[in-house]
């Protein structure tokens, strides 16, 4: 094998793994948030967490992705770890299809039909549309099923290129005796694991062997062993990403290892244990590609059929691997940079942190409205405390935000992302508006002075008011209920005008000297808290819409919908609202 010979399976090893990730990429990118919704329905039923971790594996061709995805699960306390074993068992499964669409390429047939489901036939076709479908469009779908078609096409291409390049192997009688020893299990495992550990893919690793296979050098005795230890090297990815995670997420690797080093120990101890008694006469013949695509698939199928039934048994060998420790707590589980590899699935559990952040805010102004009717230090307590918990929100949100904007995001997620970014500002002004509503009672509480009768009923026609937009708004945007963020305007509006309104009544009452200049400022004070806080909803509710309306984030966009194409809508529930918080006549 010469110099050249080599440069050619080098490179065609980069650009098999290169059309792999692509491909991998854009199938999770195709998948979107509803990889995210689906592994979240599993349950404890080992047969549907199996299924499962098999069609999500399937689709987005990559066991070690969705490894690393239950390992960011279960560390943000999306799935418990009892669910994660089944789908795991699964995702080993799922990563035999790739093995087979790659098993085509030894199809031989004078038959066109036949000829035609050769990946190598109709790959330059699939490049030439997924290159025109990526220059055509600058994001969205069609762009991400080019990325697919293109990753494929490449993945087929560098295939051949090592296929060619180790074709003259077939007569080194140093290549062929090189192979033999792998016939060795402890070496053919080691030389498996070690190359599926630094390559960071099973599925790759096994076509590489396939291409070995097209040589005629490689047997059935050397190749069950490597494909042994291939299954045990995929886990390197997932124990690579569980360093720094909590227990439960390291616990999921160490089920991952065990459940392919039991299921490696189990299968060769039953093959050769059947090839002593039988004398498997196919032990020293070469092994093809589809050959080795079913050894796989045998190997994994066995594998789960027996540890299956001792998921529990899997489970409490990982916790004591792991063992609990006292004072492991993280401020805000539900998000990990694990799961940054995947954004669709980083961007679905941003957006839970962040709803979680819109409770402790419409929480921490509920109790600033409670503290106006009656202030107590306890509720003081309570405000600054919820008010420090929500800066680190928005602190750990904002950061990690960033962090997954430098990623390769769809379209939708992008916008989703700058929506996220700008709510979690509007959540963190609500917390402070809250701070200072609290602050204007406790100044009026150790002054001991209090507004008019006029003024304290007034107070708390807007401050209902304000509990409803807090209400519509925090509950549209935690269901994602579009429509529920369209009462938000309207009601917005009816605050501004009960601003307005009540600032000339404090006036005329000033005037009249039914109140002191002190409890004017103070007043006013309180309306600007007020208005800001709905301006914030407005702000939110807008953003929420515009995602789900137009699948972008431009808040001058629907405004100007309203004012142009939505005014009946919109002067109906804001004359349903004005109606709602009238204000009294008697003005004193």
């Amino acid at each position: 094998m010469d110099v050249f010979a080599i440069l050619s399976l080098i490179g065609g090893l980069a650009l098999f793994l290169y059309g792999m990730t692509l491909m991998s990429s854009s199938l999770e990118k195709i998948s979107g948030n509803s990889l995210e919704h689906t592994l979240e329905k599993i349950t404890n039923n080992k047969f549907k967490s199996v299924t499962l971790g098999a069609a999500i594996t399937a689709v987005i061709q990559s066991s070690s992705a969705t490894t690393v995805m239950l390992v960011g699960f279960v560390s943000a306390g999306v799935m418990q770890l009892s669910q994660a074993v089944g789908v795991i068992m699964g995702a080993n499964i799922g990563t035999t299809f790739t093995s087979w669409i790659l098993s085509l390429s030894g199809i031989e047939s004078n038959n066109i039909f036949v000829s035609l489901l050769k990946p190598t036939s109709f790959s330059p076709l699939l490049a030439l549309i997924g290159v025109i479908m990526i220059m055509m469009t600058k994001r969205g779908k069609k762009k991400d099923i080019g990325g697919i078609m293109l990753g494929f096409a490449i993945l087929m291409t560098g295939m051949t290129m090592m296929s060619d390049a180790v074709k003259p192997l077939s007569s080194d009688p140093n290549f062929t005796s090189l192979l033999t020893m792998f016939s060795n299990p402890l070496f053919g495992i080691l030389a498996g694991a070690v190359f599926t550990a630094i390559i960071q893919s099973s599925s790759a690793s096994v076509g590489v062997l396939q291409v070995i296979s097209a040589t005629g050098a490689l047997t059935f005795g050397s190749a069950i062993p490597i494909i042994m230890g291939q299954n045990i090297g995929t886990c390197a990815t997932a124990l690579i990403s569980c360093i720094g995670a909590n227990k439960n997420a390291k616990r999921v690797a160490f089920v991952h290892l065990y459940f392919n080093i039991i299921g490696t120990i189990a299968f060769l101890i039953l093959y050769y244990l059947a090839d002593a008694i039988f004398h498997f006469a196919f032990a020293d013949s070469q092994i093809t590609a589809f050959q080795i695509a079913i050894v796989h698939s045998i190997f994994n199928l066995l594998t789960t059929a027996i540890l299956l039934p001792f998921t529990k048994q899997l489970e409490k060998l990982a916790i004591r691997t792991v063992p609990d420790r006292e004072n492991e707590t993280t401020i805000i589980p539900m998000l990990d940079e694990r799961l940054l590899n995947t954004p669709s699935i980083a961007v679905e559990q941003v957006k839970k942190t962040a709803a979680r952040m819109a409770v402790f805010s419409r929480n921490s102004l509920l109790l600033a409205l409670q503290c106006m009717e009656s202030y107590t230090p306890e509720l003081d307590a309570e405000i600054t405390k919820k008010e420090d918990e929500i800066d680190r929100f928005e602190d750990v949100i904002g950061s990690y935000l960033v962090k997954l904007s430098t990623h390769d995001l769809s379209e939708r997620d992008s916008n989703e992302v700058s929506m996220l970014l700008h709510v979690i500002g509007d959540f963190e002004r609500i917390s402070d508006h809250a701070v200072n509503i609290m602050e204007v009672s406790k100044e009026m509480y150790e002054k001991n002075i209090t507004f008019s009768e006029d003024a304290k009923e007034e107070i708390r026609i807007i401050s209902a008011a304000l509990e409803e937009i807090l209400s519509l708004t925090m509950r549209s945007y935690v269901t994602e209920d579009a429509e529920m963020a369209k009462h938000v305007e309207p009601i917005e509006q009816v605050i501004d005008m009960l601003k307005d309104e009540l600032r000339a009544r404090h006036i005329e009452r000033l005037r009249k000297g039914n109140c002191t200049i002190e409890l004017g400022f103070i007043f006013s004070d309180l309306l600007t808290n007020y208005e800001r806080v709905s301006d914030h909803c407005s702000n939110i509710a807008v953003a929420l819409i515009e995602i789900h309306q137009f699948g972008s984030f431009d808040t001058h966009q629907y405004l100007s919908e309203v004012k142009n194409t939505s005014q009946n809508m919109f002067e109906t529930l804001f004359q349903e609202y004005h109606e709602k918080y009238a204000l009294p006549t008697n003005v004193q």
